[in-house]
Order: structure tokens, then sequence, then C-alpha cells
């Protein structure tokens, strides 16, 4: 046997060992379709990105209070802005419609209409469990803050049971202009 034809057996023997072993790796695999994407991972194992969708306006129980029907639509496009939605067909309805996906956050979807004759507020249907701006806050807030945080503030006890600071001795003035410890060039000869 000739050495090239002893090398060619060599590759041939590592390329069958090296599918064999790939094949092994597979039965490893959770059971699943080779392109499957289950919840939220790829193959059961990678975890992908996922971009932060946030579409339309967030309106707050704030600031639907301040919304009262009889008001002129300049009144509540200050209130809670301008609408995302206006129908060609239907000039007296404005739509405000709100969705937002983040990870590791629920997703979240409302929507508000207000009905107006004219230039007056006649109807508003809005869902009742708006949140508060706290409570928004907190929904879409994906950092997960350890409840051991330091505190950031001290409260008036707190401030008025610390010693009074001390006072030190006024320093000695710093003299104004270069201070030289060696006589000047022009002296040297």
């Amino acid at each position: 046997m000739s050495l090239n034809s002893q090398i060619a057996f060599i590759a041939r023997c590592t390329a069958a060992a090296a599918g064999l072993a790939a094949l092994g790796a597979c039965s490893q695999m959770p059971k699943m379709d080779v392109f499957s994407v289950s919840g939220d991972k790829v193959l059961g194992l990678v975890q992908p990105y996922r971009v932060e969708i946030v579409q339309g306006n967030v309106v707050t129980k704030e600031q639907m209070e301040q919304v009262k029907t009889g008001m002129s639509r300049n009144q509540v496009r200050e209130a809670i802005g301008s609408p995302l939605l206006t129908d060609v067909f239907h000039d007296n309805r404005w739509d405000y419609v709100f969705t937002i996906r983040r990870q590791g956050a629920a997703p979240q979807n409302r929507r508000i209409q207000l009905t107006f004759d004219g230039e007056q507020l006649t109807k508003i249907e809005a869902p009742d469990d708006l949140p508060s701006e706290k409570e928004f806050i907190a929904a879409i807030d994906t950092t997960k803050v350890k409840k051991d945080a330091p505190k950031m503030e001290m409260t008036e006890e707190e401030r008025k049971a610390l010693p009074p600071p001390v006072r030190q001795a006024a320093a000695t003035p710093e003299p104004m202009g270069p201070v030289r410890d060696y006589p000047p060039l022009e002296a040297r000869r």
C-alpha cells in the first residue's frame, strides 16, 4: 500500500468517525422539528433577542380623569395628546390605540374611543382598568431590582440624629503668584 493510499484511508476513517459523532450528538437534541421555534427558544436551546415594539399613545388613568364630555377637540388634545387614528370616513371619532411588547414583560393592548358632535366631545369609551402612571412604569420595567437595594434618602429624624459637622481651623492663605525655592536664573553667573 502506497503512502498516498494510506493517507486517503486515514482521511476517510476520520470523516466517517466525525459523521458518526455528529449523528450521536443529534440523538441528544430535544425531539422537535429542525427549524422549530417554540416559545422563546430556537431548537429549545437558544433564546433570540426580541425587538421592543411600542406603538400608539400611552393614556393613563390620571390623563383620562381630565377628559370630560362637552370638551372641545383642542382641550382633549391638550389633555391626552393627538389620536393615533382619525378615520377619514368618520371624522367625529378619535381612536387612541396603544400596544407594547417587551422581552421579559407581558404584552399590553389598550384602545380608547372618543366620539365628537361637531367640536364637542359627546362619548368616551375607555377600559376601566387603565393603569396609573406608576402602575404603567412598573408593568414595563424589566430590570430586576433587588429588594435589598440601598436606601437613597434619609428621613428627617435620621438627619437630626447625625453629629454636627466639625469646623476646621482656617487654613493659612496660599501666596499669590509664583513661589521660588531657588535663585533666579539671571543671578547665576
